[in-house]
Formats: C-alpha cells, sequence, structure tokens
C-alpha cells in the first residue's frame, strides 16, 4: 500500500454488515475511510491509482487532477461502442456546529436506519460517492458485460466543477457517457442547469470599540440546509437573510454595533446557521434578549410547515481588548445589501413544467472589522438567465462601491429528447421494473454539459439511488435504490455491448 493509504480508523463494518451489491459497499466503505474534500481529493485518489495498478487497469492523471481507468470490452464484445462511466471524486464538507468532525482526518462513520444509510450531524458524501462505488464495482466485477469501457473520476466539482473544466478536449473517446450523479431513483435526466458565481468583497478600517460595552454572540440555528439547486424551489430558510433581518432590526432599535457575521459553510448549500458578534450598553442586554425572542417567534410563524428546528440565541462573551467593531457606514452597507440580495428561486421553467429555470443561493458570508465578502452562487437553464442575475447582483453591490468578481462560469447541459442512449436506458429499465422511467430535467449543476461542450456528439444519459439533504448533516442513501441502479447499471451495460460501434 502507498503512503496515501487510509489513516487508521474506527471499525465501520457494522454499517455495512450484509448490505448488497456487496462490491459497491465495500467500495463505499473505503470512500468513507479517506476524506476528500473539494480540493483534497489526492489520498483517494493514490488509494485508487494502486488499486487499479494491482488488477491490471490502465489507468493515467491529467493536469487538473483527474483520474481515467479504461478497462478492456468482455471477450466477444470489442466492437462495441465505448461507454464511458462518470462520477466526482470529492464530496460537500457540512456539520453541525456542535459536531467535532474533521474532514481533512476524520472517516465518515455512518448508521443504518429504516432502509437507509445515515450519517448523522455531518453530510455522507453519497453525493457522489454512490457514482463512485459503483463505477469502481463495475471495474472489479470479471462477470460484468460491457464493450470498452472508460471510468472518469473528476476532482472538485463541488468547489466549481474544476476537474470537468481542465479536462482536455476529446480526452475521452467513447461516444456513450454514463453519468451517476443525480439523486433519484426511477428517473433519467437528460438536461441540468449551468451557473456562475458572485464574489463580493470591501476592505474597512476597523473602529476602537467603546470599553464600557458589552459583547454577545449571536446564533441563528436549526434550519434544515441542503442543496442549493435540488432544494431551492421548497423555499427553505437561509440564515444568513434571515439573521440580517435581526440584525437590521436591532440596529434600528437599540445601539447595537456589530463586531462580526458568518453563515454557511459552502457556495452550493444552503445556509443552515449564521452567527454574529454584536456590542452594546449592558444594560440593554434584556432588551436584547427580548428582541431575538419575538423575532424567533416571528421567523417559526413564518417558516411553519418548511422549517421545524429554527433557534436563535445571544451569550455574553469575554470582551478581547482591545477591542474593534465594524464602521458604522460599513455596517449599513453590508446590512442593506445583503438584505436586498435575492436569494431564491427568480423564475420557474417555462418550457420543462416544475422544473426551476433560474435561481440564486446567498451561501457563504463573512464580515469582520476589517472587512468582509460573500458568494452567491446563481444557476439558471439559460445561459442568459444566469448571467443576468449575476449582473443584477453585481449591480446592487457596485452601488456601493464593493468589489464584484463573476466567474467560475459552467455551461448548462441541453435535453436531446432524441437520445439513442436515453432510448436504451428507458428499454432496459422498463423491462427489468415493468414501468416507465420518468424522463427529468434538473436545476442542479451536472458535469455533463462541461463534458459534451469538449465532446461534440458524445451521447449523455444520467441517473442514480435515491439521496436525501445532499449536501446538508443528516444526508442519506436509501439502501434498496443502491442495489436496484447497480443491477440496472449492468444492464445497461450489457445491452450497449450488443450494439456496434
Amino acid at each position: 500500500m502507498s503512503a496515501a493509504a487510509p489513516l487508521s480508523t474506527p471499525d465501520l463494518s457494522a454499517p455495512f454488515a450484509g448490505l448488497e451489491p456487496a462490491l459497491v459497499w465495500a467500495h463505499f466503505a473505503t470512500l468513507c475511510r479517506i476524506p476528500r474534500p473539494s480540493k483534497h481529493e489526492a489520498a483517494l485518489r493514490a488509494h485508487l491509482i494502486d488499486w487499479a495498478t494491482a488488477r491490471g487497469l490502465s489507468n493515467e492523471v491529467d493536469a487538473a487532477g483527474n483520474l481515467l481507468i479504461r478497462k478492456p470490452a468482455s471477450p466477444g464484445h470489442e466492437a462495441a461502442p465505448g461507454v464511458v462511466l462518470q462520477a466526482h471524486l470529492d464530496m460537500v464538507t457540512q456539520k453541525n456546529s456542535d459536531s467535532g468532525h474533521d474532514f481533512f482526518q476524520d472517516p465518515i462513520v455512518p448508521v443504518q436506519r429504516d432502509g437507509w444509510l445515515v450519517a448523522e450531524g455531518t453530510t455522507l458524501g453519497a453525493d457522489n460517492g454512490m457514482g463512485v462505488a459503483m463505477m469502481l464495482a463495475v471495474l472489479e466485477d470479471a462477470t460484468a458485460v460491457h464493450g470498452p469501457l472508460e471510468a472518469l473520476f473528476t476532482v472538485d466539482e463541488e468547489a466549481g466543477m474544476g476537474g470537468a473544466h481542465g479536462l482536455a478536449a476529446g480526452a475521452l473517446t467513447g461516444r456513450l457517457m454514463l453519468n451517476l450523479d443525480t439523486e433519484e431513483w426511477g428517473e433519467f435526466y437528460l438536461g441540468c442547469a449551468g451557473g456562475v458565481d458572485v464574489n463580493v468583497s470591501r476592505h474597512a478600517a476597523p473602529v476602537l470599540r467603546p470599553a464600557h460595552l458589552a459583547v454577545f454572540d449571536l446564533a441563528l440555528r436549526g434550519l434544515r440546509g441542503g442543496h442549493s439547486g435540488v432544494d431551492i424551489h421548497e423555499e427553505r430558510g437561509n440564515a444568513i437573510k434571515l439573521l440580517v433581518r435581526v440584525l437590521r432590526d436591532l440596529c434600528a432599535t437599540l445601539p447595537v454595533q456589530l463586531v462580526s457575521l458568518r453563515g454557511g459553510t459552502a457556495r452550493n448549500a444552503l445556509p443552515r446557521e449564521a452567527f454574529a458578534t454584536v456590542a452594546l450598553p449592558p444594560d440593554q442586554a434584556d432588551a436584547l434578549h427580548a428582541a431575538l425572542a419575538r423575532w424567533a417567534g416571528l421567523l417559526t410563524d413564518e417558516l411553519t410547515g418548511i422549517e421545524s428546528g429554527l433557534s436563535l440565541t445571544a451569550e455574553p462573551t469575554p470582551a478581547p481588548l482591545p477591542g474593534y467593531v465594524m464602521a458604522p457606514a460599513e455596517q449599513a452597507v453590508w446590512l442593506a445589501s445583503l438584505h436586498a440580495a435575492p436569494h431564491g428561486v427568480r423564475r420557474m421553467s417555462r418550457q420543462v413544467p416544475g422544473v426551476v429555470e433560474t435561481s440564486n443561493n446567498l451561501g457563504v458570508v463573512g464580515l469582520t472589522p476589517e472587512g468582509g465578502q460573500a458568494n452567491f452562487m446563481v444557476r439558471s437553464l439559460r445561459d442568459s438567465g444566469s448571467l443576468a442575475l449575476a449582473e443584477e447582483i453585481a449591480s446592487l453591490f457596485n452601488l456601493s462601491g464593493t468589489t464584484v468578481q463573476i466567474d467560475g462560469h459552467y455551461p448548462g447541459w441541453t435535453p436531446n429528447p432524441a437520445s439513442p442512449l436515453l432510448a436504451l436506458c428507458q428499454r432496459v429499465y422498463a423491462a427489468r421494473e415493468g414501468a416507465p422511467a420518468r424522463v427529468q430535467v434538473i436545476h442542479a449543476g451536472l458535469e455533463c454539459g462541461i463534458l459534451a461542450a469538449k465532446h461534440p456528439g458524445m451521447d449523455i444519459v444520467s441517473f442514480g439511488p435515491t439521496i436525501r439533504g445532499a449536501h446538508a448533516p443528516g444526508e442519506r442513501v436509501d439502501i434498496a435504490s443502491v442495489g436496484q441502479c447497480h443491477a440496472l447499471l449492468l444492464a445497461i451495460l450489457a445491452e450497449a455491448a450488443t450494439l456496434r460501434g
């Protein structure tokens, strides 16, 4: 084993005991053992290189860090069209604020509960670890029937699709591609949204905090969070936006000075928690607590049926000396701008009923007396839609002289309802399940659009097992659907092997 082998970890055998297909779950257990935050996939990639080399599978790593493993066709199927299997190695690293989990060192330790495999207090990494595990199982399975296979494991998907962007044009030779990065069993996906990031920042001169002021830490916790593409239409609470509303009211009614504000930890996750530190005269502490209690009741009432766990608290904190607060003008600019900035669904699609066309997630903010920054992730089925909303956000912040960067644009994946690969997948699914699969377009971003642009003419379909709560603590995967999905993958590969390239 190479130096990149997993560190000594707790026994992970119990959560996977008896699960089928055993090959898939064995590989997923390995993924749970090896930390893999975005941009930190090297240890896992090194393990997979050793694994592939030990099995005689050719492999290579490109300049972007993507891993490509090739497996020859089953005997007699050498003339079949090449198939690309694709998933990403990295995972979203979200945890509750009371969790001590270190995503750079600690393994994910899931549990079985009511037919699901669940991570408690952290993300599970089923997005996209289940796709990776199924691909590895196919590569290992000597009984699988298939044509020439290329397994592409990309990096940095969750933090900007850097691996897909960095893949060289024409790097793949297969003309059919199965992306395994969607989260609803029984559905084939044929298109997805593109997106762009808007990053805003400004520097400021801190102001010395008057020594007589007391300091309090405010915390808004208990929201559901979730995937900023998949869950955006549910109107779940955004902890940043909610806490900004509270702070604006506090600043208008009490002599509050803002020390800091932070919320969210990932651009593509709905913020579940937000925190602020404020300073005010000690004799205003009771008024502060009363105001927060009133706001907690108001927000809970507003979010009835959507959020049930919201809490809003204030705790006194030792005041460091010397201490600083944000300048009044900076405080005003940030709170007004964040309050006015859009978040949520902007437009529903007219062409694809029930699917979000354009949305925005205010995902991360961090403010201190010295300045601050915030990230907005804009998605749209139309490139013009994402760029228009990004420019709207930029215009808002430009009014205050805030620095704005619009970058990280990636294209959407344009649906092709006449896809021969889709027809094959539907035929195989119907024969196995006795009912037709649903065909969908997803508002979340997939790498398919980027890869399709680099390989004109490639026919692509995406599917996967049922995953709930992706990008949020408590993420879970339906155990039965994993077996169904893997069996379908093997059946589709066998059917594709009967074709002639």
